[in-house]
């Protein structure tokens, strides 16, 4: 049954859901229609509203159009002015088609049957309801992009001969978050870092390649557990490290995630393995009562096996059309938002960045991009990202509080999980990218070049084995290139004044030239 607006559409205001304005102005579009249809939805990132001047600007979230640009107060020329000028927020349209009902959306189409803008309405209330509307196929009318390819990220995507459209949106109905296309991502795309890395190792000898992909590999996997404020014995940090570099090689599926999920937790006695039977959140608890404090409520355990379907088939269908650490994002965080396990989501989340990366070519053949190192050396910024959205979701979940301390979410929240904006985790996991291109494999790489120069000057000089050699060497490096008063004592005794100094020498020789990676000699 159709529904009409709540209330009146705004007329001026200074602020919009908490939000304030750069200037007195009217909400537009989306703005507009959140507004008019009360509906329960995240409010996006950037809201659009129409100003008093003659100017259009970008400010405090807000892009301010001129009053030549303000559409009528209808559904029809506020859905409009929303696709034209902000692109496609895919959880506003179905929360607005679930409560307008289909009688408005069909007399859209029979208005304007070959308008662009009316057909892709058309498409889109179709598409994320699973259900038709009463109007016979489009007869006339050139194809139009469902996604403006100039405004959002999308695939080549197919023909739908039915509403003469262009489905090139970059998912399914199941799970399809949505990225713009900013300044920042189109600088990264094209700076094509998979090139840049590739170069870069291109005439590094292939012993020291060998072991610098040992050192990254080894070095991703401790801090993806640190991350989780773990610290497992060195056989389990090795383990999950083989995993990671095995990543790309098989496509993901829920049984994949379960054969990860089983290696990543180890010691399964106290873990409900699988997708989760109750809620999840991630949090706190009131240390009185024991009363979840979330600062993120996870997905409702009914709907996991439809998003983690429609996570799935974005792996298969769409991310390999999109760019590889786009892709990544949408898959990695996509699934945190789910969190589909009890436990193990993290380093998991973790682990599918690599995934698509490996996957793609993305990486120098036999190199990991220590992504979780960077996102721990960063991890303000990491939990600044996954709250981007966390904190725009949490108001809109109604839930109680379990006798075992858990959440029980009430209410239909599964299309928060589908369709969340994506833009600002691209962001971030380019600028993790990056830096692994601009640091980390070019320190690595100069680290250990370093360290096999020290070492065959000592070696000429003193021999010795490689474990005292190693020992060595972390002692320079931990006392500023000298041996300390103890370590001559004890570990070094058998040097001589001359030699000791000789080896000093030779290590404060090195060290301006040597660009540590924080990885050390192990």
């Amino acid at each position: 049954m159709a529904r009409a607006p709540q209330k009146p559409f705004s007329g001026s205001v200074t602020v919009f859901h908490e939000r304030w304005l750069p200037e007195e102005a009217i909400p537009a579009g989306y703005a507009a229609l959140i507004e008019a249809y009360d509906l329960a939805v995240p409010v996006p990132r950037t809201l659009a509203a129409i100003g008093p001047r003659h100017k259009v600007y970008e400010a405090d979230g807000w892009h301010i159009f001129t009053p030549r640009h303000q559409p009528a107060n209808t559904l029809d020329a506020q859905l409009t002015f929303a696709l034209r000028y902000e692109g496609l927020d895919l959880a506003v349209l179905k929360a607005l088609f679930r409560t307008t009902g289909p009688d408005p959306v069909a007399e859209i189409v029979r208005a304007a049957p070959t308008g662009s803008y009316a057909r892709r309405i058309w498409f889109l209330y179709e598409w994320l309801l699973q259900e038709q509307l009463d109007l016979p196929d489009a007869a006339t009318g050139a194809y139009a992009l469902v996604v403006d390819p100039e405004r959002q990220w999308a695939i080549t995507g197919s023909n739908s001969t039915r509403h003469r459209v262009k489905n090139n949106l970059p998912g399914t109905p199941d799970f399809c978050p949505m990225i713009f296309r900013t300044r920042e991502l189109n600088a990264y795309v094209d700076r094509n870092l998979a090139a840049q890395a590739r170069a870069l190792v291109a005439n590094v000898p292939a012993d020291l390649l060998a072991r610098t992909a040992a050192f990254l590999l080894l070095k991703d996997s401790r801090s993806s557990f640190e991350i989780e404020g773990e610290d497992p014995p060195q056989d389990r940090i090795q383990r999950w490290g083989q995993v990671i570099g095995e990543a790309g090689r098989r496509s993901i599926d829920l049984d994949e995630l379960l054969r990860l999920q089983r290696i990543v937790i180890g010691d399964a006695r106290f873990v409900q393995l699988g997708l989760r039977t109750e809620g999840g959140f991630v949090g706190e608890h009131d240390r009185n009562t024991g009363t979840p404090i979330p600062d993120h409520i996870s997905a409702k355990h009914q709907d996991l096996k439809e998003l983690m379907n429609g996570l799935t088939a974005f792996d298969r269908l769409a991310a390999p059309e999109l760019d590889a650490v786009i892709a990544a994002a949408v898959l990695a965080f996509g699934f945190v938002y789910i969190h589909p396990f009890e436990d193990g989501n993290g380093r998991l989340h973790r682990f599918l960045i690599h995934h698509v990366l490996a996957a793609r070519g993305f990486n120098p053949p036999g190199i990991v991009f220590p992504v979780s190192a960077v996102i721990l050396d960063r991890i303000d910024d990491y939990r600044r990202t996954l709250e981007s959205y966390s904190q725009r979701l949490l108001p809109l979940i109604r839930w109680a509080a379990t006798e075992r301390g858990n959440v029980e979410v009430l209410g239909e929240t599964a299309d928060f999980y589908r369709f969340f904006d994506a833009t600002p985790h691209a962001e971030f996991l380019f600028s993790c990218v990056a830096r692994t291109v601009d640091v980390d494999l070019p320190a690595e790489t100069a680290f250990l070049a370093g360290y096999d120069t020290f070492k065959k000057r000592v070696s000429a000089l003193v021999d010795m084995p490689d474990r005292i050699m190693d020992l060595l060497f972390r002692f320079l490096r931990q006392n500023d290139g000298t041996l300390s008063k103890r370590a001559r004592e004890r570990e070094f005794a058998g040097l001589t004044d001359a030699e000791a100094a000789e080896i000093q020498a030779i290590y404060n020789k090195i060290l301006p030239t040597l660009v540590e990676a924080n990885s050390g000699i192990n």
